[in-house]
Parts: structure tokens; sequence; C-alpha cells
């Protein structure tokens, strides 16, 4: 039987020996990383948790189709433990595509919070996905273009508006990113339909930013790759 040592959510303990029952692939990064969210029975207190497990190396890619679960040794040597499935996880939004790490990561830290009624924070979140998304749009030098406007994220999303690097078609769905930054995040006032407008908001600019482009990318290499087989 596989085994997985975690601390156990349900009892507490502490670096735990699970028997790991079963599997299901949730997801792939890097286009090679397997994510796995395993059943597991804490040998503790006997009860059940999903944990969220991510391969560890390349060529651990068998454990994807049950070979985790028929492993028979210990799970911890091919896979890490990220976390286990917690209500944070009821009716997540999911990131576009083709984000950098670090703002999906921070997209689906906002998604979390946003699903258990965390508007405030989940609206801090999506600031920041669209704060590291803008940064580099700004240029080293411009007419107008002071400090103030690098350091205000609303600002920001104005001045790349009105110098046509942002689609003008999204500026209305921005008027939730407030040029001075009191949208009510600060005061901890945001509704559950003040964040649902920033997420739409950061939602469609990160598509706009990094899935449409790498999506394109990979349209022009199907093409060259279908003119050279010919």
């Amino acid at each position: 039987m596989t085994e997985l040592v975690a601390n156990c959510p349900r009892c507490n303990a502490n670096n735990m020996t699970f028997d790991l029952l079963n599997q299901v692939t949730v997801g792939v990064r890097h286009g090679w990383q397997n994510i796995l969210e395993t059943f597991c029975i804490c040998r503790n207190c006997n009860k059940p948790t999903l944990f969220v497990v991510a391969q560890k190396e390349i060529h651990f890619s068998w454990i994807a189709k049950g070979g985790l679960e028929s492993y028979g040794g210990s799970a911890n040597q091919v896979v890490n433990v990220e976390r286990y499935v917690s209500i944070k996880d009821h009716a997540v939004e999911e990131p576009p595509e083709f984000l950098p790490e670090n703002i999906e990561s921070i997209f689906r830290e906002g998604a979390a919070c946003m699903a258990i009624g965390c508007n405030n924070a989940a609206a801090t979140m999506f600031r920041l996905c669209l704060d590291l998304a803008t940064q580099h749009l700004l240029p080293e030098e411009a007419e107008g273009l002071n400090n103030r406007i690098r350091r205000s994220l609303g600002l920001r999303i104005s001045w790349l508006f009105d110098n046509n690097t942002l689609p003008e078609s999204l500026r209305d769905l921005s008027s939730c990113i407030k040029d001075d930054g009191n949208d009510g995040a600060h005061e901890g006032t945001l509704s559950a339909e003040d964040t649902a407008d920033i997420l739409d908001f950061t939602f469609i600019l990160l598509e706009r930013l990094f899935t449409e482009p790498k999506r394109l990318e990979q349209a022009a290499n199907r093409r060259i790759a279908r003119r050279t087989k010919a």
C-alpha cells in the first residue's frame, strides 16, 4: 500500500502517515508536472483527506495513470504535498491560461478568498495581479509619466489607456480601479459585487496581455509546422 506523510487537517497530527488509496489527475504545469488530488486515510484518526500533490521530477510521469496509488512505497519520494482540498476550493474561478507563475499564484489566492466571502482580501490579490501585469508596460521615459503614476495602479492604468497601450474597449471595465486607489479595499468596505467587478477586469486584462498572445504564437507555430511538412 502506498503511504503519504503529511500534517493531518482532521486531527492536527504532524508528519502523520496516511494510506493513499486513490488519485485523480487535475492539472499539468510546465508541460510535464502532473498535479493530483489523492484520497488518503490518516492512521491516527482514521478520517479521510484529499491532498493536492505535485510530481517532483519529469521522469515520474508514470504517476498520472494510477501509478501513485499502486506504487507501494512512500509517495513523498515522487511527489510534493502542496495542500489539502478545503472550502476554498468550492467554485473557485480558474485563472486565464499562460500567466506567469507568480501572477497565476496570486490570482488563485484571490479566487480562493472570493469563494469564501473574503471580498477585501480577494480584491487586494486581484489588484496585485494587475499591478504586476502592468508595471512592465510603462516605458523608461515618456511625456507626462511621473513617479506618482508609476506607483499608483489606478493612475497607471489610466495613463496606459490614454497612451493607447491598453485597448480602449476595456476602459469602462477599468472604472472599478479608482485613480486614487480608494476603491474600498483599503477601508474594508467592498461588497461581493465590487469584488466581482475587479475580478472581471483583472481576468479580461490578463487574457489580453498573456493568453491571447500565447495562443497566437502557438497558432503561428502550428502554421509553420504545417508548411514545413508540406
